[in-house]
């Protein structure tokens, strides 16, 4: 099973707080791209998936936990000293009103999680390119938070996840290629 190092996979730190950057990472806590959704999808793949890179796909599902873990350090450390007026002010107020500053699986417009967000075709190549897809949306969205963000620690944390991502793309994208090879061989019967 797993071993749980009660530490974070990389530091995270953040300069001030900043309800409003904590409602953007929001979307990486419970929105469709986000990291829950990837671990969930890739780990639930991973049963569909051929031996030769079943492995990848629970190396790289657990991994977003550990993302996950991440985010979630991120908004309650951008929200713990927050007002009930600075989270309205930061589009927060209804989350306040709901959760107080209690983390919620949504995305960044409140819109709670769903396992349709998971895909799972069944075919391990269709899979594969929806998990590269997955891994690009999350980079570009880290992106753009910390196009958004002034925070320079928190950016040092955001700039490592959007770094992760594309480690991953590549990693399934080299899957892809190893299932093609494997398909196209000559089967001799």
């Amino acid at each position: 099973m797993w071993i749980y190092e009660k530490k974070l996979q990389y530091p995270v730190k953040v300069s001030t707080c900043n309800p409003m950057l904590a409602k953007f990472l929001i979307e990486q806590y419970g929105g469709a791209d986000g990291e829950l959704a990837a671990a969930l999808r890739y780990l639930n793949q991973r049963y569909t998936i051929p031996d030769k890179v079943v492995g990848l796909l629970t190396d790289i599902g657990t991994e977003e936990f550990a993302h996950l873990e991440m985010i979630a350090t991120m908004i309650y450390k951008l929200t713990k000293d927050a007002t009930a007026d600075q989270m309205k002010e930061a589009g927060l107020g209804a989350h306040y009103a709901n959760h107080d500053s209690a983390l919620y699986y949504s995305n960044a417009a409140g819109v709670p999680w769903t396992a349709s967000y998971i895909a799972a075709k069944g075919d391990p190549i269709a899979d594969l390119y929806e998990d590269i897809a997955a891994e690009e949306k999350a980079r570009a969205t880290y992106q753009w938070i910390i196009d958004l963000s002034d925070d320079p620690d928190l950016n040092d944390s955001l700039a490592f996840l959007r770094e992760r991502e594309i480690i991953h793309s590549q990693r399934f994208r080299e899957a892809v290629e190893i299932l093609k090879e494997e398909r196209d061989k000559k089967k001799i019967f």
